[in-house]
């Protein structure tokens, strides 16, 4: 699955993402600091795309806007984002905990106002 995201600051969001929770850009396309289309890799599966807002398309409405959750394989993976995250002085809204159904894992908005919540929790199988 890959989310799509916008951003009324897409190179911003980009540096977060990177920088911080440790996406990997692998795509980026458009000129100057409008990002047409981006591609962002999980290290551990999966990944977002994202463009900036004003391109007039559907996601446009929901710039700055959402919750996606990321699956990392270990408490100690959690544990250095959250680290990361806190150092960024990113707001961190969930604080980092064990949830009942055997996560542990956090939840922080980025700069924009998205929300990523990180933990072990792959899905019931």
């Amino acid at each position: 699955m890959w989310p799509c995201l916008a951003y009324g600051d897409a190179p911003a969001a980009m540096r977060f993402l990177v920088d911080t929770l440790g996406f990997v850009e692998t795509a980026r396309y458009g000129d100057g600091d409008r990002v047409d289309h981006a591609e962002l890799t999980w290290p551990h599966g999966g990944g977002i795309m994202l463009g900036s807002a004003g391109r007039d398309t559907a996601i446009d409405q929901h710039a700055n806007t959402g919750s996606v959750y990321l699956v990392v394989p270990d408490d100690a993976t959690v544990d250095r984002v959250h680290a990361r995250v806190r150092e960024a002085g990113a707001e961190i809204v969930v604080e980092l905990r064990n949830e009942d159904y055997g996560s542990h894992g956090f939840t922080c908005r980025d700069p924009q106002g998205v929300h990523w919540s990180i933990g072990t929790y792959p899905g019931h199988p």
